[in-house]
């Protein structure tokens, strides 16, 4: 029997009921008094441990402690890895952007929606800049007609203090 401090399941002595409902691989499925369903772990030399609780006996399992926290933690952290993680690319214009300078980010753009990353397009406004939010709008929203065959916008151009921004998603994801 092992010494376990603090687990998120109660294991061995840590549980408290006089009686307990046993189930695992090698025992005969029923109710036991805890001295006895111990005695019945400790002759496999497993651990038991409390899977759930139940309201007249508590669901005891025989089985190794260690290897069931160790195979959680592997499915854990392979569910992790596997979870799509989502990039965000962005790209910064003033409101007098030359056309060569549009075309040119149009194409990077085009290059990090096909990889699967979004694209935030930003506008951003220095000095008395901020008098012509219009041509900042337009930008975006001839950059968001650009990219229509590869991205869709997800909302209208919204500005926040000195800069409009606009999110663009892939509309396929490569894998």
């Amino acid at each position: 029997m092992k010494n376990i401090i603090k687990e998120a399941h109660n294991v061995n002595e840590r549980i408290t009921a006089p009686e307990v409902r046993l189930v695992g691989d090698n025992v005969v499925t029923g109710v036991y008094a805890l001295r006895e369903a111990l005695a019945i772990a400790a002759k496999q030399e497993l651990d038991l441990v409390e899977i759930a609780k139940g309201a007249d006996f508590p669901i005891c399992k025989v089985m190794d402690y260690a290897k069931f926290k160790y195979l959680q933690k592997r499915k854990h952290k392979e569910i992790k890895s596997n979870a799509q993680k989502i990039i965000i690319k962005e790209i910064r214009f003033g409101p007098n952007t030359s056309d060569h300078d549009f075309d040119f980010k149009l194409k990077h753009a085009i290059n990090f929606l096909q990889a699967g990353a979004k694209v935030k397009v930003c506008v951003k406004f220095v000095g008395r800049e901020i008098m012509f939010k219009e041509r900042g709008e337009l930008i975006l929203l001839r950059f968001s007609q650009g990219l229509e065959a590869y991205g869709k916008a997800e909302q209208l151009p919204r500005l926040e203090g000195r800069k409009m921004s606009l999110t663009i998603a892939p509309l396929m994801i490569k894998k």
